[in-house]
């Protein structure tokens, strides 16, 4: 079944610390979350076959988007979005958002919530195995001769007779989708469209990131 929790779309803006009352100090990922806009309202009942919000975040010039693109904007007299992703929701939060419609943070989250942070992770590009999957490498003893980083045997020769799928070997590390659960709401900063998220979220500064209410909460 697909996930049914409401979100928005934001843009990573760093880390910093904030200090609680009793001297705490808690490393916080700052994140600015909406306005988003709705672009397209998605129904079970309607030929989509399933409840969704498609919203828009950021800016950008006309020059630089599709005529598609344009296009789907202007249906709902919106600007063209830098940025845009489908939320899953419940019929009853899609009763609530009409297309052109805005969404802010202060209309979904509130401090105090736990929320799941979906973003791309940052690329590190062609990596070995030792850093990519934390393997040991090989004992650096005993006429161990240039094989000090390498993965190990990666199968047999006549049984099964190739590699197994999915066997974790050198490749491209990063730029991946990654999701991170249970992320507390310790600040919401209405004026400035901000969450105050306690922990790391995926991504790069300035990266596109979906802040939803956590599922496993």
């Amino acid at each position: 079944m697909a996930n049914e929790s409401m979100g928005l779309i934001g843009k990573k803006l760093g880390m910093t610390q904030i200090f609680k009352a009793d001297g705490t100090v808690l490393p916080v990922t700052v994140v600015q979350v909406g306005p988003c806009t709705v672009l397209q309202v998605k129904s079970a009942d309607g030929a989509d076959g399933y409840n969704a919000l498609q919203l828009g975040f950021d800016e950008k010039k006309e020059s630089r988007g599709t005529k598609a693109e344009i296009g789907h904007a202007k249906k709902v007299d919106a600007a063209l979005p830098k940025f845009a992703a489908e939320i899953r929701v419940s019929a009853e939060e899609l009763a609530k958002h009409a297309p052109g419609s805005t969404v802010s943070v202060t209309d979904i989250f509130n401090v105090g919530d736990f929320t799941d942070a979906i973003g791309t992770s940052k690329g590190k590009g062609f990596a070995g195995v030792m850093k990519r999957y934390n393997f040991q490498g090989f004992i650096r003893s005993h006429g161990s001769h240039e094989f000090f980083r390498h993965g190990g045997s990666i199968g047999t020769r006549l049984t099964p007779g190739h590699v197994l799928k999915g066997k974790k070997m050198p490749g491209h590390m990063g730029a991946v989708q990654v999701t991170v659960q249970n992320l507390l709401v310790e600040r919401v900063d209405a004026e400035r469209n901000l969450i105050f998220l306690k922990g790391g979220v995926p991504g790069p500064t300035n990266g596109y990131v979906t802040i939803r209410h956590a599922v496993k909460k």
